[in-house]
């Protein structure tokens, strides 16, 4: 890898990190999908989601140090900065799409190991403090009465935002679990951690091609469908039951 590449490795790594980012995205929207069905709720909560998702990352970084993503014009709300033009309009046009990563160098950070994980943390973070925000006036519309088209929309969000966050909490690249253990990788392991984020795309494309099409028929079920599933209850229980 050459060093130009290797200053951008924070969130996005490559080309091949972006066209797995691309798979990843996808996979929580087909995901949402299949458990809550397809409107233009979700499309906009997907879109939240996503923009609060990646600021996060971007407001993080620019924090410890790093520029990067508010050079690049990342460091905003507006989600036609997060959104990728094609992914967008493959979102609109057959319910499957795609954000562009946060570019992040990590050789601007004044603790690389810890803010890296920091900065991968803040994304899906801030995905559960959003679905928190969003219960409050939810729980009130249910239990006070309101707006049904509104309560809907609101537990949509919520509901992407707990998906979203989980999905992210998966320790394979490109997703930031892989960035966050980082921060626990001893120092004399760290080259194979780096060899792991370079070239555990492929673990990443055979995990998610196993439990998509062989799991199921083999299974009858997918282990990343009951993975979401069991720590969505958890969460959402928590946070329901705890606001």
């Amino acid at each position: 890898m050459g060093g130009s590449q290797k200053m951008e490795d924070g969130i996005q790594r490559g080309a091949g990190g972006r066209i797995l980012w691309v798979f990843a995205f996808g996979k929580v929207f087909l995901y949402t999908v299949r458990t809550m069905g397809f409107d233009v709720y979700s499309i906009i909560a997907l879109v939240l989601a996503v923009t609060v998702h990646e600021f996060c990352h971007a407001l993080t970084a620019n924090y410890f140090g790093d520029p990067t993503a508010r050079h690049r014009g990342r460091l905003t709300l507006n989600p036609l900065a997060h959104l990728d033009v094609m992914g967008t309009l493959m979102l609109f046009l057959i319910g499957f799409g795609w954000g562009k990563p946060v570019p992040v160098n990590p050789h601007n950070f004044e603790h690389p190991l810890r803010d890296s994980a920091l900065v991968s943390l803040a994304g899906p973070g801030s995905n559960i403090i959003f679905a928190i925000l969003v219960a409050l006036p939810y729980k009130y519309l249910t239990v006070n009465g309101g707006s049904p088209e509104l309560a809907q929309f609101l537990r949509t969000v919520f509901d992407l935002n707990l998906i979203l966050a989980i999905f992210n909490f998966i320790p394979l690249p490109p997703l930031d679990g892989s960035k966050m253990i980082g921060f626990f990788v001893p120092a004399h392991a760290q080259r194979s951690y780096e060899r792991f984020l370079d070239e555990g795309i492929k673990y990443f494309v055979a995990f998610i091609l196993i439990d998509s099409f062989v799991l199921p028929s083999i299974l009858g079920f997918s282990l990343l469908s009951l993975f979401i599933g069991t720590f969505y209850t958890v969460l959402s229980t928590l946070i329901l039951v705890g606001t």
